[in-house]
């Protein structure tokens, strides 16, 4: 197995033998490890007291208390700290014992070879972390309702934190699934957090937001001259999330011509730079989100490769519950941001909310909370804060029309194509060029738009930008 690298830890190594001890020590002198040493048990349980050992090394055999009692005392506290067995020559059935029963992490041999003593204990310290990471998930989850970022007491956002409490510590990729403003981002960065990946990067990219001629160049890289406007030498999103994670967002609009190369990556942790001759090792856990049916629009094989586990996420009218603390975490955060100091929200703009459809889901409610915030400044907000008119009272950029209410259709006559080209540039005008906002509207992804609008433009019609 390829070595990890160095990480910094406290080691209590426990043996009768001072001399032992003493080589054991010398071998992780030119360390970052903190060493401190006991002679038996009994000692050691003491300077545990005051000393917070990431990994325990203990011989087997021992007076007073030998390494078994220790770590059988150990194991009635609850304490999880890795403990790595020692043993003779001959006594591998003990050493096994210890691993089998008392939950040893793993043991050595002595004489101990000192690279296989710092790469043991390397591990061991990640597994500790793992640990912990893992007890933090259980006491966030213990708390009412809250995730990290995320909160709610719904059993449809229950059923997610248990999924990210189960798939985090793995290094499983996981589909995310759920409308446009759901929270999927934020779904993927808990499990980020709480994966033993924690400490690395987070790389988010956005398959709908990029050209088709660059996704390659952001996924995978460029060396310099690689195509016209390749100035340097750029890595990709798969070397910059190395030893962490890569979130590849609305991964539908991904082009049919670049699932292949994508797809090939995910299987040899290996990737080569557009204009490159070598390959480059890379180990990134891969999530992915969609708003869309994944089915028609990416290759079976890599559909199957993305969704060893997938996490839907409600919209929010399913789970209106949670509005309220949903806004109590937002307001939190957009007092931070505007140094406001809004307190929470009045009940009568609560009702509002709950008999609101929320048809631009959490996204759309932050931005109702933000601009409420702002008009409120400090202590409630109340229905005079809110945008004139009220949630739902007149059609908006994420109003749906009502049963019934529909708007009146043209006479027939028409071409399909006159229609079609109307109507986008009616929403356009609508939310003022946003293209992004007009593709909600409508029904379509962004880069359908884009390619209406080229359309469009070929045809020397004015189109928003």
């Amino acid at each position: 197995m390829p070595r990890l690298s160095a990480v910094p830890g406290r080691i209590l190594i426990v043996d009768d033998d001072k001399r032992e001890c003493a080589a054991l020590a010398a071998i992780l002198a030119d360390s970052d490890f903190d060493t401190q040493l006991a002679g038996d048990g009994l000692e050691a349980l003491e300077r545990l007291n005051t000393f917070n050992a990431d990994v325990i090394v203990a011989d087997l055999v021992m007076p007073r208390m030998d390494g078994f009692e220790l770590l059988r005392q150990l194991n009635d506290r609850g304490d999880l700290t890795p403990a790595i067995a020692l043993t003779g020559f001959g006594s591998m059935e003990k050493a096994l014992s210890a691993v089998r029963d008392l939950n040893a992490f793993w043991y050595l041999e002595k004489p101990v070879d000192p690279g296989a003593f710092k790469t043991l204990l390397e591990r061991a310290i990640a597994y500790k972390k793992s640990l912990q990471k893992s007890e933090e998930l259980k006491r966030d989850l213990s708390l009412r309702g809250a995730l990290g970022d995320m909160v709610g007491v719904s059993p449809a956002m229950q059923r997610i934190f248990a999924v990210i409490r189960q798939v985090a510590p793995t290094s499983a990729p996981v589909l995310i699934r759920g409308e446009s403003g759901t929270g999927k981002e934020l779904v993927a960065r808990e499990i980020h957090k709480y994966s033993r990946r924690g400490e690395g990067p987070f790389v988010a990219i956005n398959a709908a937001a990029l050209p088709e001629a660059l996704i390659e160049s952001e996924l995978f890289g460029h060396e310099k001259g690689a195509f016209t406007g390749a100035m340097e030498r750029s890595a990709g999103c798969f070397e910059q999330a190395h030893g962490g994670t890569l979130f590849l967002d609305e991964i539908g609009e991904m082009p049919q011509s670049t699932q292949p190369k994508l797809l090939r990556v995910l299987e040899d942790l290996k990737v080569r730079r557009l204009g490159g001759k070598h390959e480059i090792a890379v180990d990134a856990r891969v999530l992915a989100a969609t708003s869309q049916d994944l089915e028609t629009h990416l290759r079976e094989e890599l559909y199957y490769r993305l969704s060893v586990f997938q996490i839907v996420v409600p919209p929010l009218r399913e789970h209106k519950e949670d509005i309220p603390l949903i806004a109590d975490v937002m307001l939190q955060n957009l007092n931070r941001k505007h140094s406001t100091r809004v307190i929470g929200v009045d009940a009568a703009v609560l009702d509002l909310f709950q008999r609101y459809e929320w048809p631009g889901n959490v996204r759309e409610l932050r931005n109702v909370l933000e601009r409420a915030a702002i008009m409120a400044n400090s202590g409630v907000i109340r229905l005079k804060d809110m945008p004139t008119p009220a949630l739902g009272a007149s059609p908006g950029p994420y109003t749906r029309q009502a049963n019934g209410d529909a708007p009146p259709m043209p006479p027939p006559g028409h071409q399909l194509g006159k229609l079609e080209e109307a109507y986008i540039l009616l929403t356009l005008d609508h939310v003022d060029g946003n293209r992004k906002r007009a593709a909600e509207m409508l029904g379509i992804s962004l880069r359908t738009l884009q390619n209406r609008i080229a359309g469009l433009r070929g045809e020397g019609k004015s189109v928003g930008s």
